[in-house]
């Protein structure tokens, strides 16, 4: 169990651990502040659903609350400008789908794209995070699942006039995840965060939506392989 041997290893009070932490813990207050606007973003595109948007993304403000709480407890400044430009490339796709009203994209963007992403990360944080990080992150998971079952089921509902744009959503979009993974990794890598570990749980969080919203086996298989070879 390499993860928690790692975790024995750890010294959350060492500057190699604070340094990587500063970006980590961004990344993950910036996400949840992306998730935040773009839930209530979807709530004026999707009025049927406004009160049920304007909830989830009253979720994700006390996630991102819980998480910048784990930065001071470890007495860490989150480095939330190198935050802005990591996200920067699914933060634009998003908000020009938004402008186009292509709901579609945006909830493949927000509730596959960005809940699988942080379901990976956190499953794999959560055995080597500190006592008090991994119990915010322990409840802050249970709830990114509800938000990607959102999701799931509108997809689902709709999968017979989304499914052209959400494979053509994908192809765009899911380079930029592997790309992310990449990015981050030597930083994860010091929190104990193997990279492997995190795109593994990715596909599979990824792959189970795409099952669930109605694709083929077949299907998943050529659509998660878009951008892979970066990884």
């Amino acid at each position: 169990m390499p993860q928690l041997e790692a975790t024995l290893e750890l010294d959350f009070q060492s500057d190699i651990y604070k340094d990587a932490y500063s970006r980590i813990n961004a990344i993950v207050i910036e996400g949840e502040e992306e998730a935040y606007a773009n839930y209530n973003q979807l709530s004026t595109l999707m009025p049927k659903d406004a009160e049920e948007l304007v909830k989830l993304a009253k979720m994700e403000f006390k996630h991102k609350k819980g998480f910048e709480a784990c930065g001071k407890n470890l007495n860490v400044s989150p480095d939330m400008g190198f935050a802005r430009e990591f996200f920067a490339a699914l933060h634009g796709n998003f908000q020009s789908a938004a402008a186009e009203g292509k709901i579609v994209t945006c909830l493949l963007i927000q509730s596959l794209i960005i809940e699988c992403f942080a379901i990976a990360a956190y499953n794999i944080y959560i055995p080597v995070a500190d006592a008090f990080a991994r119990k915010i992150t322990e409840g802050v998971v249970k709830d990114e699942y509800m938000h990607l079952n959102y999701g799931e089921e509108w997809l689902k509902a709709n999968f017979d006039t989304a499914r052209a744009e959400l494979e053509e959503a994908n192809k765009v979009n899911l380079p930029l995840v592997w790309s992310m993974l990449n990015q981050v990794a030597d930083d994860a890598k010091k929190l104990g965060m193997e990279r492997e570990a995190m795109v593994e749980d990715f596909m599979i969080a990824y792959g189970e939506a795409l099952a669930n919203i109605g694709f083929t086996t077949r299907d998943i298989m050529r659509m998660s392989s878009y951008g892979l070879a970066a990884v």
